[in-house]
């Protein structure tokens, strides 16, 4: 699933701005593909989690990488092994804190910033699965 923005916007200039530009744009997406947004950067210790979203009976846990177009490097090349186990005991710990009990997958929202400010949201459902 792609989606761009039609309204520019100025490119962020740091990285926690754009970072926090490519989580808002991938938030619009997820509802306008029919998402319900359960939480949105959910921290509890050192743990963290960028967007918690449902869909039917489906918890999402959606790690969001934003880079730059022309980026030397995509941003489906930021989860590693070691990022998916912290998201896995993230995603234990939201489970408890709210006692959700619901299936849980892993997707990732890869998110690319035009110079001309427009984003596009890539959805790569199950990017990452417990036995990985």
């Amino acid at each position: 699933m792609r989606s761009t923005s039609d309204i520019p916007e100025r490119t962020p200039t740091t990285t926690a701005a754009t970072g926090l530009r490519g989580e808002q744009a991938a938030t619009e997406y997820l509802r306008a593909a029919g998402y319900e947004i359960c939480a949105r950067n959910w921290r509890q210790g050192r743990y963290e989690l960028d967007i918690v979203a449902r869909k039917g009976d489906i918890l999402h846990i959606v790690e969001v990488k934003t880079r730059r177009t022309g980026s030397l490097t995509p941003p489906e090349a930021a989860i590693t092994h070691r990022k998916f186990r912290a998201l896995h005991r993230a995603a234990s710990s939201y489970l408890a804190a709210t006692g959700t009990d619901a299936e849980v997958q892993y997707d990732l929202a890869a998110v690319e910033l035009a110079p001309d400010g427009t984003t596009r949201v890539e959805l790569i459902e199950q990017a990452m699965e417990y036995n990985w």
